[in-house]
Formats: structure tokens, C-alpha cells, sequence
């Protein structure tokens, strides 16, 4: 069983950790969880530690005191990482430079013309010289990861700018897709 699997059915001591297992740093905290399990139940087999510690209530207890410092060690880290993110975008917020506070719409329009340039280019190529389209739809599968990346900036920064807009207009925003289903998760194993 991976690491995630197990740190998933530990979860059961400590919800909070649920939510830990489910980002960018997952298999990192997947470890450090399996490690603390089974230090504290006295085995090596993960698979033997968690039935150690549903059988024992003081090993549990001992697993939420570490599984729990572990937990904030985490949230520390996201928070600084977040405060740092905050500030950027004060900084760029309050700048009076025209390309610094307008970068977000830029990036936007040229990688949507971009796109649409080499979309519009690749069909018209296509339909051209109809031999050549396996090379061309190859090529263009190549092209996934840089397009991914690009797109994946481009929606973050839409996604912020409607963000920024609800809290300018006195609204909350609503949450995300991780935060939705992170909520939706705790209040079942509360439950």
C-alpha cells in the first residue's frame, strides 16, 4: 500500500490531516505520517502499526500529539508561503508602474492570441497538406506541457483577479475546489 494510502486511513485520529493529504505536498506528509506511526506502535510494517494503534487508545493518543505538531508544521509553512504570496501582490497592487500593475490582462491576451494564432496556423496546415497531419497533431501533442503550464498561470491569474474583485466589492468569494471538497471530507469524518 502507498505511503498516502496509509496516511489516509491514519486520518481517522487527526481530520485535520485529511486536507494535508490532498495538496501539493502530500507524499511529504504521507511519509512523515507513516514514520510517526510506526515509531510510536513499535513496527516497521505500516500495515501492522495502524491495527497497533486500533487497539490502543494510549498509542493513539500518543499518535494525535505527534501526528498533531506535524499537522501545524505544515499549516506554519502554508501560511508563511501565503503571507509571501499576499505581499507580492500588494506590492503589485500599490504599484505605479502601468506594465507591474496590469501584467495579469497582458499575460492574458497574448497567450490567448498566441494560442488562437497556433490553433488557427495548425488547421490551416492541416486542411493544406493533409498528408502532413499525424506529424503536425504530434507535434503539437509536444507542445502540451509548455501550453499546460501557460494555461495553468493564466487561470490561476483570472481566477485571483475574480477574487480580488468580490473582496473589492465587500463580498466573500467563494471557495475553491480543494477548499469545497477538504470541507465536504471533514464533515463526514466528524460524522
Amino acid at each position: 500500500m502507498d505511503p498516502i494510502s496509509i496516511a489516509l486511513g491514519l486520518a481517522q485520529f487527526v481530520p485535520g490531516l485529511t486536507r494535508l493529504l490532498m495538496g501539493d505536498k502530500a507524499a511529504n506528509v504521507a511519509e512523515k505520517v507513516v514514520s510517526a506511526a510506526t515509531t510510536i506502535a513499535g513496527t516497521d510494517n505500516p500495515q501492522q502499526a495502524i491495527e497497533y494503534l486500533q487497539a490502543n487508545q494510549e498509542l493513539q493518543l500518543k499518535l494525535q500529539q505527534e501526528l498533531n505538531h506535524i499537522v501545524i508544521a505544515e499549516l506554519e509553512a502554508e501560511t508563511k508561503q501565503l503571507q509571501t504570496i499576499n505581499t507580492t501582490m500588494r506590492v503589485e497592487a500599490t504599484s505605479t508602474d502601468w506594465f507591474v500593475r496590469r501584467w495579469r490582462p497582458f499575460f492574458g491576451y497574448i497567450v490567448s492570441l498566441t494560442w488562437g494564432w497556433l490553433m488557427f496556423s495548425l488547421g490551416i496546415l492541416i486542411m493544406r497538406e493533409p498528408d502532413k497531419a499525424p506529424a503536425v497533431i504530434a507535434a503539437m501533442a509536444g507542445l502540451t506541457g509548455m501550453w499546460g503550464i501557460a494555461l495553468a498561470v493564466l487561470g490561476i491569474s483570472v481566477n485571483k483577479r475574480s477574487q480580488d474583485k468580490c473582496v473589492a466589492a465587500g463580498q466573500t468569494p467563494p471557495p475553491g475546489i480543494i477548499a469545497t471538497v477538504t470541507n465536504k471530507l471533514m464533515s463526514k469524518s466528524v460524522n
